[in-house]
């Protein structure tokens, strides 16, 4: 069962145009992290927030259409599943109705002071994954 989707708001600034005239490729990446990183902060307990943080392990993106300086952008993540201590999301970048990109990434949740792998257990999970019963 997936989360609720998590909207993040996308500023484009002028370092992010590449020689073609929109958005470069590789900061697509930027703003997927952005999102899910947000979405950990907005949505975890302060205490897990400060004690444990994030590191991607994987991504793959299909790109559909070019962003632009003036575009205004969204990203669209939803946390579709938890295993041990990774963390898998499904991102859409979308400029109004029309998507720009797709990624699906996973992530390893690590302990801050250690930088080991740290599990998410349910206790954390809840505060994503809303059951109404």
């Amino acid at each position: 069962m997936p989360a609720k989707p998590y909207t993040h708001r996308i500023n484009i600034l002028p370092a992010d145009i590449d020689f073609m005239g929109h958005v470069n490729n590789a900061r697509y990446l930027g703003w997927v992290q952005d999102a899910v990183l947000s979405h950990w902060r907005d949505i975890a307990p302060a205490d897990a927030v400060a004690s444990r943080a994030w590191v991607a392990l994987k991504h793959e993106i299909t790109y559909r259409k070019p962003a632009f300086l003036d575009d205004t952008v969204i990203a669209r993540t939803v946390l579709e599943s938890i295993k041990g201590a990774r963390a898998f999301y499904h991102t859409v970048i979308e400029r109004g109705e029309e998507v720009l990109a797709e990624i699906s990434s996973s992530w390893c949740c690590i302990d801050a002071e250690t930088l080991r792998p740290a599990r998410i257990g349910e206790e954390i999970a809840k505060f994503f994954f809303h059951r109404d019963d």
